[in-house]
C-alpha cells in the first residue's frame, strides 16, 4: 500500500490530556503515551488503504500530542512508534507495526495476518525486529464524535435488592424467535421488547454482560479457524465490540440504545471487564497496540526483561504502573459516564491487587484508585477474587467497597445437594458468608452467590454429567476444570428415563431455590431458567454456535423451570427478611426471639454434635422477619413474615417437626421443590408442633404469618 508522508500539514500543539482522539477546533486532537519513544507518527488511513503519516512533535509528561486540522469523525488511524527494540529490557518499539490507539472509542477491522503482526523477525526474545509492515493486516482506530443516544436514568438498585443475570450479548438473542433476524445476537437484539420483556417477567434487576469491550481472537484460535466467543481477550478498553452491532460502525450508538432500553425497564447494566491481560499474549504474540508503545509500562516483566504471566493468558497488566492505573480508571469512567453503565465485574481481579507480581494487597494503587474515584466509587464493583496462581485465591480478602464472586458458596451448595458434605459450611453460605465478609466492614450483599456461571457447567449439566465433555473445543478434552462437584444421577448425559429426568429437574430447582433464598446477592446464568444444556461442555469459550447460545425452544420441562424461577425470584423480591442487608448476629427481635435459629428435624436447635456430623443431610433455618433490617428507599425499616427454610439432601424421606408455638402459631407452605413449578400442592396452614415429611432431595419453604403485635 502506498505511503504518503505529510510535510505540509500544520499540526497545532494541542494538549496532552485527555488521551485519545477528540474532535475540537475544526480538527481532531490526538494524544498517546510513550515515555521511551524517540518519534511518534500519527497515521491516517484512507478508504483505499493508503496512509498519510503526520509526526507529532509535542511531548508533555511522556504524552505525544497534536491537533490536526481538517480531520473529521470517521477517520481511521493508528500510530507508528520509533524507539528502542531491546527485548532484554522488555522494549519492543517497531515502526513497521501500525498500532491501535489504546484509547480508541471505536475499532474497525481484524487481525488478518498473524505473521505480519509479529514485532520480531524470528526469535521473540532475539534482537532482530520484524521488517514486515502490518498495515492492512491489523485493526484500526476510528475517530468518534462525542455523545449519542441518551442512556436514560440509572436505576440505582440497592445491592441488597439486586438479582444478577449473567448473559452473553450474542448468545442471548441469537436464537430468539421473537427478535427480528437482523437484530439477533446484537446490542439492539438485547434492547428489543421481546428480550427486555423476558428479563422483566423473570424479575432480575441487573444484567451482567460478558465482555463487550473490543476483543480479538488469539493466534491459536485464528490458526484453528475458531473464535473467542466469550471475549476474554481484550483489544481495546474503550471501544464496544463491533461484532455485536447490527449495522457496521454503529456499535457505540447501538450500545447506548441497549443501555437506555434496559434502564427504561429499571434494569441495571454491569460489564464483565478484563483489566488483567490483553490479546497480545506472550512475547511470541502479535504487536497490535500496548506492546509497541512501551511494553514495560503496560505489562508485568521480571528483572531480566521477560514478560511474567500470572493470568494464564500469556501476559499480565502491571498493576503498579501509573500508565495502567490511568488507562483502567479512564476506561471505567468512560463506560459509566458516556455509555451509561452501572457497574463492573472485574475478571481475575486478584491480579489488580498484585503490583509487580508480588503478594496480594487489597489497598494496592490500582484497586484504591478505583474505589476512591468520585465517579467509580458510586458504581457496583464486583471482584472475581482469584487468578491463575495458587496464592491468587483471595475470596473474602478484598477491601470494604468490593463485592466478590463467592466461589466457596458455589462449592458448598453443590456439595450439599449432591450429598457430599454435612451442613456446617452450608449454614455460613445460607446466611451471607459472615465468616468471609463480616470482619472486613462489608455487608452480606457483597457476597455474590452463584452455583454456576459462564465458565463451567450450566445448571442442567451440573445435574446431568459427572465429568466434562469438551471434545468440540479441539483440545482433546484437556481444557476446563475437572473439579465440577457435579452428579449425573445415574446416567452420563441425556436420558429418556423419566425418574432420572424428574430427579435432575428437582435438583435443579433445589440449587436455584437455595441460591435465591440465601442471604447475599444471587447471580444465575442466562438460560438456566430455560433448562439449557451445553452437552456437558464446561469451557465453551470458543464455541460460537448453538452449544453456547440460549435455546428458546419451548417444552414442558423448560416451561416448568421458567415458572419455578419466576416464582422464587418474585418471592425473594416481596420478602425483605430473605434479602437482609445486615449479617445475622443473634440479636433479639420484637417478637422476643433471635433473628436466626438453626434447627434439627425434631424441631430443637442444632448442637455441636449435629454441626460436626459429616453425614447430616438436612438443615432447618428459622428467620425472624419482625426486624429484617431491610429498609424502604426512604430509610424506614421493613417488617416481614418469619420464614422456615427446610433443606433435605438425603435419599430417604425425612419427618420434620415444625417448631412449637413460641416460633409461630401456624406455618403456610410457600415453596416446594417437589412441585414442578414450585407451588405447594397443599396450601393448608400447618400447626406448630405438627410433623411434615420431606421427600428425598427436596426443599420446603414455610411462612409464619406476622403476629398482630408486630403490625403496631
Amino acid at each position: 500500500m502506498a505511503t504518503h508522508p505529510t510535510t505540509d500539514t500544520q499540526v497545532l500543539a494541542g494538549r496532552p490530556f485527555p488521551l485519545g482522539a477528540h474532535p475540537e477546533a475544526g480538527g481532531v486532537r490526538f494524544a498517546v503515551a510513550s515515555s521511551v519513544a524517540e518519534k511518534v507518527e500519527l497515521c491516517l488511513v484512507d478508504d483505499d488503504g493508503s496512509e498519510r503519516r503526520i509526526e507529532l512533535t509535542e511531548r508533555t509528561f511522556g504524552v505525544w500530542h497534536g491537533l490536526v486540522p481538517g480531520v473529521t469523525p470517521g477517520q481511521r488511524y493508528g500510530y507508528r512508534v520509533h524507539g528502542p527494540y531491546d527485548p532484554s529490557r522488555g522494549l519492543r518499539c517497531n515502526s513497521n507495526k501500525l498500532l491501535l490507539d489504546p484509547y480508541a472509542r471505536r475499532i474497525t477491522g481484524a487481525m488478518t495476518d498473524i505473521e505480519a503482526a509479529h514485532g520480531y523477525a524470528d526469535d521473540p526474545e532475539g534482537p532482530e525486529p520484524s521488517t514486515v509492515d502490518s498495515l492492512g493486516s491489523v485493526p484500526l482506530s476510528v475517530v468518534m464524535s462525542p455523545g449519542g443516544p441518551d442512556t436514560g436514568a440509572k436505576p440505582e438498585i440497592p445491592f441488597e435488592e439486586a438479582v444478577v443475570y449473567e448473559l452473553h450479548v450474542k448468545g442471548f438473542t441469537q436464537q430468539h424467535p421473537d427478535v427480528p433476524e437482523a437484530l439477533r445476537g446484537t446490542y439492539l437484539g438485547l434492547a428489543h421488547p421481546a428480550a427486555v420483556d423476558h428479563l422483566v417477567r423473570l424479575g432480575v434487576t441487573t444484567v451482567e454482560l460478558l465482555p463487550v469491550q473490543a476483543f480479538c481472537d488469539e493466534p491459536s484460535l485464528v490458526r484453528a479457524g475458531r473464535h473467542n466467543y466469550w471475549g476474554y481477550s481484550p483489544l481495546g478498553y474503550f471501544a464496544p465490540h463491533a461484532g455485536y452491532a447490527s449495522e457496521p460502525g454503529q456499535e457505540v450508538a447501538e450500545f447506548r440504545t441497549m443501555v437506555a432500553a434496559l434502564h427504561a425497564a429499571n434494569i441495571e447494566v454491569l460489564l464483565d471487564v478484563v483489566y488483567n491481560h490483553t490479546c497480545e499474549g506472550g512475547p511470541d504474540g502479535p504487536t497490535l497496540s500496548f506492546r509497541g508503545y512501551e511494553a514495560p509500562a503496560y505489562y508485568l516483566h521480571d528483572e531480566n526483561g521477560h514478560m511474567a504471566d500470572i493470568t494464564g493468558c500469556g501476559n499480565t497488566l502491571e498493576a503498579a504502573s501509573p500508565t495502567v492505573i490511568r488507562l483502567v480508571t479512564d476506561s471505567l469512567r468512560y463506560w459509566t459516564t458516556e455509555l451509561g453503565v452501572d457497574g463492573f465485574r472485574f475478571d481475575l481481579a486478584s491480579v489488580m491487587g498484585r503490583p509487580r507480581g508480588g503478594a496480594f494487597d487489597r489497598d494496592s494503587a490500582l484497586l484504591t484508585a478505583i474505589t476512591t474515584d468520585p465517579v467509580l466509587s458510586r458504581c457496583k464493583l464486583v471482584a472475581e477474587p482469584w487468578d491463575a496462581t495458587g496464592e491468587g485465591y483471595k475470596v473474602g480478602d478484598f477491601g470494604a467497597q468490593w463485592a466478590e464472586w463467592n466461589g466457596i458458596y458455589r462449592d458448598s451448595v453443590r456439595d450439599f445437594w449432591r450429598g457430599a458434605s454435612g451442613v456446617n459450611d452450608l449454614a455460613y453460605r445460607l446466611s451471607g458468608s459472615s465468616d468471609l465478609y463480616d470482619h472486613t466492614l462489608r455487608r452480606p450483599w457483597q457476597s455474590i452467590n452463584f452455583v454456576d456461571a459462564h465458565d463451567g457447567f450450566t445448571l442442567r449439566d451440573l445435574v446431568s454429567y459427572d465429568g466434562k465433555h469438551n471434545e468440540a473445543n479441539g483440545e482433546d478434552n484437556r481444557d476446563g476444570t475437572n473439579d465440577n462437584r457435579s452428579w449425573n444421577h445415574g446416567v452420563e448425559g441425556e436420558t429418556d428415563d423419566p425418574e432420572i429426568r424428574a430427579l435432575r429437574a428437582r435438583q435443579g430447582r433445589n440449587l436455584l431455590a437455595t441460591l435465591l433464598l440465601s442471604t447475599g446477592t444471587p447471580m444465575f446464568v442466562a438460560g438456566d431458567e430455560l433448562w439449557r444444556t451445553q452437552g456437558g461442555n464446561n469451557n465453551a469459550y470458543c464455541l460460537d454456535d448453538p452449544t453456547s447460545w440460549v435455546d428458546w425452544t419451548t417444552t414442558p420441562e423448560t416451561e416448568q423451570m421458567l415458572a419455578f424461577t419466576r416464582r422464587v425470584v418474585h418471592l425473594r423480591d416481596r420478602s425483605p427478611a430473605l434479602r437482609q442487608p445486615e449479617f445475622f448476629d443473634g440479636r433479639t427481635t420484637p417478637t422476643g426471639r433471635p433473628d436466626l435459629i438453626w434447627l434439627q428435624p425434631d424441631g430443637t436447635e442444632m448442637d455441636d454434635d449435629a454441626w460436626n456430623d459429616p453425614e447430616r443431610r438436612s438443615l432447618g433455618m428459622w428467620i425472624d422477619g419482625s426486624n429484617s433490617q431491610s429498609r424502604t428507599r426512604e430509610g424506614e425499616l421493613l417488617a416481614d413474615h418469619s420464614w422456615l427454610l427446610l433443606l433435605h439432601a438425603g435419599d430417604e424421606p425425612l419427618d420434620v417437626t415444625l417448631p412449637d408455638h413460641e416460633f409461630g402459631q401456624t406455618y403456610k407452605p410457600a415453596l416446594d421443590t417437589t412441585s414442578a413449578d414450585g407451588e405447594p400442592q397443599d396450601l393448608s396452614a400447618l400447626a406448630a408442633g405438627s410433623v411434615v415429611t420431606l421427600q428425598p432431595r427436596s426443599l420446603l419453604l414455610l411462612k409464619a404469618p406476622r403476629e398482630v403485635a408486630e403490625d403496631h
